[in-house]
């Protein structure tokens, strides 16, 4: 095992800081919905799990050599895994879609939080403007997307088995939340579905 390559590990304050960064986009949640809690512990588990393979410790490299016998080099499940075949891309990747993701993040919550989480106040309404016109859940879109981007720069064995359970939650939720609209805006909310993607706007829409 190179000393070099390893050399980058046990930064525990790196390791509090990442999580600190990523985990801010949580602040624009709605923490009082139960049915949040699942897909808030998944996210949260994901990047700690991101954060300790980047500086912390070699999780997938240890993981390996127990269950194999043997060491694989930096950059093979762990470290910089796609650094040997896009060279740096993959951490321009992970950041540009942190930037994005993080702005699908906030817009989606300026506009729900303005316009619906008011609700109980008779003020709420459907909200169908904005990023809203397009996708149906931007805030889901964010977070798949920062993760997708974590696993450009470091696709270790955890995230790789982490990210499709993250979209499993995540889709589950949004069907549910779907549920709760429909039964909430009835024929107001099946229009707007037709008209718009789930996490990705509509090429085509329905008639």
């Amino acid at each position: 095992m190179n000393e070099t390559a390893l050399s980058h590990y046990g930064q525990w304050g790196a390791v509090v800081i990442w999580i600190i960064i990523y985990g801010v986009f949580l602040l624009f949640l709605p923490f009082y919905k139960k049915s949040q809690r699942k897909p808030t512990t998944a996210y949260v588990a994901f990047i700690i799990a991101y954060a300790f393979e980047m500086f912390g410790i070699p999780l997938s490299m240890y993981f390996v050599a127990w269950a194999f016998g043997r060491n694989l080099p930096d950059g093979i499940l762990w470290g910089h895994t796609l650094n040997q075949y896009i060279g740096n891309w993959g951490m321009y990747v992970c950041i540009v879609f942190t930037i994005i993701g993080g702005l699908f993040v906030i817009f989606g919550w300026r506009a729900i939080h303005k316009n619906y989480w008011r609700y109980e106040s008779g003020e709420g309404k459907l909200v169908d403007t904005g990023i809203y016109k397009y996708i149906r859940h931007p805030q889901y879109t964010g977070f798949l997307l920062i993760t997708l981007g974590m696993i450009f720069e470091w696709a270790t064995i955890p995230l790789l088995i982490m990210w499709p359970i993250l979209f499993i939650v995540y889709y589950r939720l949004a069907r549910k939340e779907e549920q709760d609209m429909t039964r909430e805006f009835g024929e107001q909310y099946v229009a707007y579905k037709k008209r718009t993607g789930m996490f990705l706007p509509k090429l085509k829409k329905d008639l």
